[in-house]
C-alpha cells in the first residue's frame, strides 16, 4: 500500500491538524453512540458521558505513545455494551455490573502476561469468530428497536424513526460506497449531524442540565461481586480479547509493522488496565476498534502522531459538561439508526469472513453457525421471570449464551472428524 505518511512519520503542522480533526470526529462518533447506556437523572447521564470521553481519550493517548503504538481509534466495546444492557434488563445492580467489568479487566491483564493469548487464539477458530461478530449484531437488535421507537415517545417521533431508519440507512450505504479519501471516514459523523439537525427541527431540544460531577460520584459506590454477572462478563471479555487481538494484528499486518508480538502484548495489557479503570469509574470499558485500517486506506495517512491531538481533545472535552452535552445531544432514534447501519456493516464483514475462510462447507458447519444465533435470540427475548435470580444475569445475556453454544458445537458436539489414515507410508 502506498502511504503518504508511515506509522512513525512526523507530520507538518497543517496536515497534523487536518488528520487529527478527522480522527477526533470519528472518535466522538464512536463514543457518543454508547452514551445512551447511562442510567439516572439527566445530570448523572451527562457526568457518565464526561467520564466515558475521558477514559477513551486517556486510553487512546497511552496506546499510541506506549501501548501498541499504532494508529488505532479507541472506543467503548460493543460486546460490553451488550453485556451491560442485558444485565440492566435483568435488574442487576449498577455497582455489580461495573465491578464485573473491572474484574474482566483484571482477567485481560493477567492473560497478557503469559502465553494464554496464543491458546485462546487456537480455541477461537475462524468459524467461532464469525459467529461472535454475528452475535453482537443480533443481540443488539432489541436495543436498536427501542432506540428507534423509544417508549413513551409520540406517534410522530415513531414515524420519524421509521422513515429515518429506511432512508437514513440507505443514504449511509450510498455515501459509504461513493465517498473517497478523508470524506469516506465521515459517513457516521455526517449522519449524526444531519439526523440530529432534522430531528430537532421537528421536535423540541431538551434543556441543558449541569452534570452531577463530584469526587463522591467519580467511582462506583462499592465493589459488589455477583458470580453469575462475573461469568457473563468473562465470556464477553473473551470476545473483547479476540476483537482486540484482531484489530491490532490486522493493522500491523496491513502496515507490515515490526515487533508485532511485543506491540500486541503491550496493547492488550493496556486494554486490561484501562478496563479496570473504567469499571472502577462505572463506565464501559475500551477496546481497539477495527475500523482504523479502512480510515488509513482511504486517507493514506498511517502516522500515529495524528491521533495524539485527537485523544487529547477527547480528554479536554470531558472537562466541560456543556461541551459534552452538545457532542452527545444525539436523539435516540438517530443513535438507533446509526447502530442499525453499523451492525449491518458488521454482519457484512462476518459474511465476507465466512466466505474467505470457507467456514461453512457442509450442512453440519451451517448448524454450528446458525443454531447459536437462534439460541442467543431465544435467551435475549425470553420472559424475565423464567430464570432463577442466581443465574439470571448469565442466562438473560443472549450474547454470552450464544458464545457458550458455539464453543460447545465447534469443539465438542459438532466437531469435525479427523481424516482417517490409510496406513500407507509415503
Amino acid at each position: 500500500m502506498k502511504l503518504k505518511y508511515n506509522i512513525d512519520d512526523r507530520l507538518p503542522l497543517s496536515d497534523l491538524l487536518l488528520y487529527a480533526v478527522q480522527w477526533f470526529i470519528l472518535a466522538v462518533a464512536v463514543v457518543a453512540t454508547s452514551v445512551f447506556v447511562a442510567q439516572g437523572t439527566p445530570a448523572d447521564k451527562l457526568f457518565y458521558a464526561q467520564k466515558l470521553f475521558a477514559v477513551m481519550g486517556i486510553t487512546g493517548f497511552v496506546q499510541v505513545v506506549w501501548g501498541h503504538r499504532l494508529p488505532i481509534v479507541v472506543g467503548p466495546a460493543a460486546v460490553l455494551l451488550v453485556g451491560v444492557l442485558s444485565a440492566l434488563g435483568s435488574n442487576a445492580q449498577s455497582d455489580a455490573i461495573y465491578s464485573s467489568i473491572a474484574i474482566g479487566g483484571v482477567l485481560i491483564t493477567l492473560l497478557s502476561l503469559g502465553k494464554a493469548i496464543t491458546l485462546l487464539q487456537r480455541l477461537f477458530t475462524p468459524r467461532i469468530v464469525v459467529v461472535i461478530l454475528m452475535l453482537i449484531a443480533f443481540t443488539l437488535s432489541p436495543v436498536i428497536k427501542n432506540l428507534i421507537f423509544p417508549a413513551g415517545a409520540s406517534t410522530s417521533e415513531h414515524h420519524f424513526g421509521l422513515v429515518f431508519a429506511i432512508v437514513g440507512s440507505l443514504i449511509m450505504v450510498v455515501l459509504n460506497r461513493k465517498l473517497k479519501g478523508v470524506a469516506k471516514s465521515l459517513v457516521i459523523p455526517i449522519a449524526l449531524v444531519a439526523g440530529s439537525a432534522i430531528y430537532y427541527a421537528l421536535f423540541p431540544v431538551a434543556d441543558f442540565t449541569p452534570s452531577a460531577a463530584s469526587v463522591d460520584g467519580l467511582f462506583i459506590g462499592e465493589f459488589t461481586f455477583d458470580w453469575s454477572l462475573v461469568v457473563a462478563f468473562v465470556i464477553c471479555y473473551i470476545a473483547l480479547l479476540i476483537n482486540d487481538v484482531g484489530s491490532i494484528e490486522s493493522l500491523g499486518k496491513m502496515l507490515q509493522v515490526q515487533n508485532m508480538d511485543r506491540r500486541l502484548k503491550r496493547g492488550i495489557r493496556l486494554t486490561g488496565v484501562a478496563n479496570i479503570f473504567a469499571g472502577s469509574l462505572g463506565v464501559l470499558g475500551p477496546v481497539n476498534f477495527s475500523m482504523s485500517p479502512g480510515v488509513i486506506a482511504s486517507t493514506g495517512c498511517a502516522s500515529r502522531y495524528a491521533l495524539i491531538p485527537a485523544t487529547l481533545l477527547l480528554v479536554g472535552c470531558s472537562l466541560s459538561d456543556r461541551l459534552i452535552w452538545i457532542l452527545t445531544a444525539i436523539p435516540n432514534p438517530v443513535i438507533g439508526v446509526i447502530l442499525l447501519f453499523l451492525m449491518g456493516t458488521q454482519l457484512a464483514a462476518s459474511f465476507e469472513m465466512l466466505h474467505s475462510t470457507r467456514s461453512v462447507q457442509s450442512f453440519s458447519d451451517g448448524i454450528t453457525v446458525g443454531l447459536p444465533l437462534m439460541v442467543a435470540m431465544l435467551f435475549q427475548l425470553m420472559p424475565g421471570d423464567i430464570a432463577p435470580q442466581v443465574v439470571k444475569p448469565l442466562v438473560s445475556n443472549g450474547f454470552a449464551m450464544g458464545v457458550i453454544v458455539v464453543i460447545l458445537l465447534e469443539h465438542v458436539i459438532n466437531r469435525a472428524p479427523k481424516p482417517k489414515s490409510d496406513g500407507k507410508i509415503s
